[in-house]
């Protein structure tokens, strides 16, 4: 598996931690950025991550923000990405089991790094339903339209 991952000056100290975590579990990921906590755009920041997954170079995507909030409505402007704020285990692990979230949002300044690692863990270690939840994914795929 390939992550996308990214952030805003707000979520920079969070994603580095996660960083690190997804170096510890072995899986490979790109950081689109930002690199330090010089304040920038969370939209700015969001795009790269969502054309990146959108082109099919990585599978899934991680974005920070100061709450999660800015990112993740930025993330869901682009056609096809379902981006989940994650502020739990259980959402994490419903977002890709129910929801087949291709992309989750943190938020740096309200999320422990702890608590960060094991939404990722549950996120990354949950797989799609289908069934029921693809009908689903499929209508709100007429929504983009």
């Amino acid at each position: 598996m390939k992550l996308a991952i990214g952030s805003d000056h707000g979520g920079f100290e969070l994603k580095n931690h996660v960083l690190k975590h997804l170096e510890e579990r072995g899986i490979e990921y790109k950081d689109f950025g930002v690199f330090s906590e010089d304040s920038v755009d969370y939209p700015d920041c969001a795009a790269p991550v969502c054309e990146a997954v959108l082109s099919g170079e990585y599978e899934r995507g991680i974005l920070f923000c100061g709450t999660g909030i800015g990112i993740s409505i930025a993330a869901n402007k682009f056609d096809g990405i379902r981006a989940a704020l994650c502020s739990n285990v259980f959402s994490a692990k419903m977002a890709k089991e129910h929801n087949n979230a291709n992309i989750i949002c943190l938020g740096g300044r309200v999320t422990g790094r702890e608590l960060a690692f094991m939404i990722v863990d549950a996120w990354l270690d949950a797989e799609f339903l289908g069934g029921r939840h693809a009908d689903r994914i499929a209508k709100i795929h007429k929504l983009e339209k």
